[in-house]
């Protein structure tokens, strides 16, 4: 067993062939800052072609959040003191971090439990690639709220939404709803269920058993998972409830359509559902809902791809789009009366999407241009 290296927010170990990586900074939910980033990086390197570790699990050292997304605070501080450079690097650096676990070539497992939003569906995500496995518990909150600051899904979150059965990937971006275990795992968002009261003992077991190699540990992790029962299940959970609705109006191809068609659903049964959905949509950023669906509407290339074109739209949320108004409004001063650019979804033409989507680097300057796959 290796010594813990310990960079007060990230812990770093290696114990029974496993390596280990654990968020720790509690107070800020796991925000994930530049240095956790780096470490967790670094990590990742220095194992893939360790032929004494076999697989990697990441977790929280807290019980209320795996990870609630990136370090919004610092992002806006970065920007409003003109820093546009360190908001460019941060999201660099979490891309490539996303990216390096999503062609990770050893099993990386994610015990997600908690808050898992933004960021945290960077880290997490990726594990379905690895032959890892992304594993859920009783308190999983999962989001990927952006339209709520003025962002959109990034992380290449977008590529995992568009790979979800119907239009669900597309309700999820547009209204950033928070889903349970059992809905992730309906949408294809997670691979197994474990109750928060089990982890303490698989992660011993973990660290005792004798493996010889990756897949055995994510045989075993999946072993523990099937020992329990999600409830409810995920064909009765409520995302699965909603699964008619959701395909029938977020189908539509644009976010306009969409609240048209939710404001005119008469039947009662459905009525509460579809007014409850609509005026949430009414509190986000109308531009934000428009290019998240346009985002995931193009997530249909590799990881590659959909990080280089996130990074494109972080640059364009902040210079000319609702990123810092967002953050303020609900991040930093907390009034919740943002003034978004476009007071209305019908406000926003396709010219304004598709200028979002313009890049400000060309292809072969492209900080991004060397991911592949």
């Amino acid at each position: 067993m290796s010594t813990p290296e310990s960079h007060d927010e990230l812990i770093v170990h290696v114990a029974n062939r496993i390596g280990f990586i654990e968020l720790n900074r509690p107070k800020a939910l796991n925000a994930l800052s530049l240095g956790m980033m780096h470490a967790m990086h670094a990590a990742l390197d220095q194992w893939r072609d360790d032929p004494d570790v076999l697989a990697v699990v990441v977790r929280s050292t807290s019980a209320r959040a795996f990870c609630a997304g990136g370090d919004i605070r610092y992002l806006y501080e970065s920007f409003r003191r003109g820093y546009g450079d360190a908001v460019d690097t941060f999201f660099i650096d979490e891309y490539r971090l996303d990216h390096a676990i999503f062609t990770y070539t050893k099993p990386y497992i994610a015990l997600m439990n908690g808050v898992v939003m933004g960021g945290g569906m960077g880290i997490s995500q990726g594990a379905h690639r690895t032959g890892g496995l992304r594993v859920v518990t009783s308190s999983t909150r999962m989001a990927m709220p952006e339209t709520r600051i003025g962002l959109f899904p990034d992380v290449g979150a977008g590529w995992f939404l568009a790979r979800t059965p119907g239009a669900i990937g597309r309700y999820l971006a547009v209204t950033g709803d928070t889903i349970g275990a059992a809905d992730a795992l309906y949408a294809g968002l997670a691979d197994a269920w474990l109750p928060d009261d089990a982890i303490p003992a698989l992660l011993d077991r973990l660290k005792s058993q004798p493996f010889a190699l990756g897949s055995e540990v994510v045989a075993y992790v999946r072993e523990a998972a099937q020992a329990h029962k999600v409830v409810p299940t995920p064909g009765t959970s409520p995302l699965a409830d909603a699964r008619m609705l959701i395909d029938k109006h977020f189908a539509l191809p644009d976010v306009a359509r969409i609240i048209r068609s939710l404001e005119r659903e008469g039947d009662c049964a459905h009525a509460d559902w579809a007014e409850q959905t609509g005026a949430m949509m009414r509190e986000r950023s109308p531009l934000s809902m428009a290019v998240s669906l346009e985002a995931v509407t193009r997530a249909e290339g590799t990881m590659a791809e959909v990080l280089r074109r996130d990074l494109d739209l972080t640059r364009s949320s902040f210079e000319r789009g609702d990123a810092a108004e967002g953050i303020r409004a609900r991040i930093i001063d907390k009034d919740n009366k943002p003034a978004w650019r476009f007071a209305r979804i019908e406000d926003v033409t396709r010219a304004d999407v598709e200028r979002m989507f313009e890049s400000p680097w060309p292809a072969n300057e492209h900080p991004l241009r060397d991911l592949q796959g």
